[in-house]
């Protein structure tokens, strides 16, 4: 039952932001997501096929540099755990991927490595395991 909800919700998520996301990418600018790899803990990871659609969309902010709808979105990711690979301090910074029906940050995120972002991670779990994200650049 749990399943069919999620799966419900998902697709809803999906429907509602297809308008937005149909537009035409500006020149420049990134382009679809693609999963590189796995990285972290062995627990479930989002859908192969592809990130949500709020994760796309965070994505994008970031290319832009905002404006970010959450005051903590850019704020400098620690590593404490070490699920990412080792880096100098601030080099990561994170941005809330806006979970539908929550109402606060929920755990989704996009944590990026570099300034400018060269590396992209994503998690559902709130940071108990990551997936890298290539983000193409036509």
């Amino acid at each position: 039952m749990r399943w069919i909800r999620i799966a419900l919700l998902a697709g809803l998520a999906v429907a509602a932001a297809s308008g937005w996301l149909s537009r035409e990418t500006p020149r420049g600018s990134i382009t679809e997501p693609q999963v590189a790899s796995d990285w972290g803990s062995a627990a479930p990871q989002p859908d192969s096929a592809g990130l949500p659609a709020e994760a796309r969309q965070t994505l994008r902010l970031i290319e832009a540099g905002g404006p970010f709808p959450y005051d903590r979105d850019g704020s400098h990711f620690q590593n404490r755990e070490g699920r990412l690979p080792a880096q100098p301090r601030g080099y990561y910074r994170e941005y809330t991927v806006r979970t539908p029906g929550s109402s606060d940050r929920g755990a989704r995120r996009i944590v990026s490595g570099g300034n400018p972002p060269v590396e992209f991670y994503y998690t559902d779990d709130h940071y108990r395991s990551f997936r890298r994200i290539e983000v193409p650049h036509p």
